[in-house]
């Protein structure tokens, strides 16, 4: 198991990126949580196996369709036993 916390910048807000991102995380088995920032940025904490979260971050880098990811920065974070992924405000 491995936690990964993500900052995601560009055209992020407004067009989906956080129900993309919680699908995604159903989809791959990640447990966490995802929010918008007030500077326009989305906050991403992910946990799962290594394969997994490989393939959550490739697609976050690229987002939904309305999307326009222009960086991601990217940590390893301690793990903290989150059960299910969730959106917050």
């Amino acid at each position: 198991m491995v936690a990964r916390h993500y900052i995601v910048k560009g055209r992020v807000q407004g067009v989906g990126f956080r129900y993309f991102t919680r699908r995604l995380a159903a989809e791959l088995d990640i447990k966490g949580w995802v929010k918008n920032l007030e500077d326009g940025a989305v906050e991403v904490h992910g946990e799962g196996d290594e394969n997994p979260m490989e393939q959550f971050l490739s697609k976050i880098k690229r987002g939904p369709s309305l999307a326009l990811v222009q960086e991601v920065e990217a940590g390893e974070v301690r793990p903290e036993g989150y059960q299910g992924f969730s959106i917050e405000w």
